[in-house]
């Protein structure tokens, strides 16, 4: 990328030809052609390019979704991206493009609950074992390895228990096993760590969050290095799994804003960790303590910080962390987060998983937050209002 992440942003993909800022939205089911010769053309096109755009049938995309892609592309330093209707979508296409019945599976212990549920319980149908490694002691990792293992799945920070690991040793003992790697990066996004210019081999981002960021877009992207392009273009021809025109319109609006939205986000976290720090009550999962390992392994991997945080709070009260939240005036309370409001869920231990590595004792919750573009001294006011609720 010749300019910065933000001018690239800002002048990417203008429509000259329909005079238009953003490109326009192209839904199509039949692509026309205007004789057989063209249609072969377009065909023989794709078979020497299949990144270029060259579609003969609407499944395949058209020049909105296409669009999106090659941003994409240029913003994850990648060799393509593949979209999805959803962000989990894109996680079933990564390891069902390289995932076969024979196979086992390393996963972070932290992984996103429906992606537990994924390894763990479906792909046992097929005859895939998944191993889960505690994210902060990588033996764990390697004394798991045959030579079945397949890929590992990187979450990163974890969910909602917010690990970060030491990628880069990761991504080194899979090399020497001839493993194939993926990491969700939907915390961070390409703006603050761009995984496959350290050495993944796919990375995925929910663009139901940041890319999109106003809460009403459903999306996924799905970063690729060369070795692995075929495998998924193979799978998403197959699996049908595309991102339809309009939500790509959309994502690609919301891209615009996406540096100046995640640098806010950004500040107003810091703001409010900084405020939380004090709280004896609670431990912050979150960047922030220097000397902790947690802010050491994401200080060498990312420029940045998201709005997405996690509390564990003291309380012997169940019921007293729930009535803090529920005190909160300006956080909504529901799942999904990176849109512009602020979120808080208080998180059932059981709603987890089976986390093996996950300690929490009979008077330790946890509350997530997502701290959206509000005014950050009104949200700490906020907060500092619902806090003393809890016993």
């Amino acid at each position: 990328m010749d300019k910065s992440f933000k001018t690239f942003l800002k002048h990417t993909a203008k429509d000259f030809h329909n005079q238009s800022v953003n490109p326009p939205v192209v839904r199509a089911s039949t692509i026309i052609f205007k004789s057989m010769q063209d249609i072969r053309k377009t065909q023989n096109k794709y078979k020497k390019d299949p990144t270029g755009g060259h579609f003969d049938y609407g499944r395949q995309g058209t020049s909105t979704t296409h669009i999106l892609q090659k941003i994409l592309t240029k913003l994850e330093n990648s060799y393509h991206v593949f979209l999805t209707p959803t962000g989990f979508g894109s996680v079933f296409l990564a390891i069902f493009s390289v995932a076969r019945p024979g196979d086992e599976i390393l996963a972070a212990d932290s992984v996103y609950y429906p992606t537990r549920l994924l390894t763990q319980n479906y792909l046992k149908e097929y005859n895939i074992k998944t191993t889960f490694y505690n994210p902060h002691d990588l033996n764990s990792l390697k004394k798991n390895i045959s030579k079945k293992t397949k890929l590992i799945f990187v979450e990163n920070p974890g969910s909602n228990s917010f690990e970060f690991q030491d990628l880069s040793k990761i991504i080194s003992i899979a090399k020497k096993n001839n493993i194939i790697t993926m990491i969700d990066n939907t915390w961070g996004t390409p703006y603050f760590f761009k995984p496959i210019k350290l050495g993944f081999d796919m990375s995925i981002v929910s663009a139901t969050k940041y890319y999109s960021g106003h809460s009403d877009v459903m999306g996924g992207s799905l970063a690729v290095n060369k070795k692995v392009f075929k495998h998924v273009e193979k799978t998403q021809k197959i699996t049908g799994l595309r991102l339809g025109p309009d939500d790509a319109y959309l994502i690609t609006r919301g891209l615009r804003t996406l540096d100046v939205r995640l640098d806010k986000h950004q500040e107003n976290a810091k703001k409010v960790a900084a405020f939380l720090s004090k709280n004896r009550k609670v431990k912050l999962l979150y960047p922030y303590k220097k000397d902790s390992y947690n802010y050491k392994m994401w200080k060498k991997y990312y420029s940045g910080a998201s709005g997405l945080m996690g509390l564990k709070i003291k309380a012997k009260n169940k019921n007293s962390v729930i009535k803090f939240v529920n005190s909160l005036k300006l956080f909504g309370y529901g799942y999904s987060w990176g849109g512009f409001e602020s979120l808080a869920l208080h998180q059932e231990i059981k709603a987890q998983g089976n986390r093996k590595y996950l300690k929490l004792a009979k008077d330790e919750h946890i509350v997530r937050l997502h701290i959206g573009l509000e005014d950050c001294e009104d949200l700490i006011e906020d907060l500092r209002k619902a806090l003393k609720f809890i016993k």
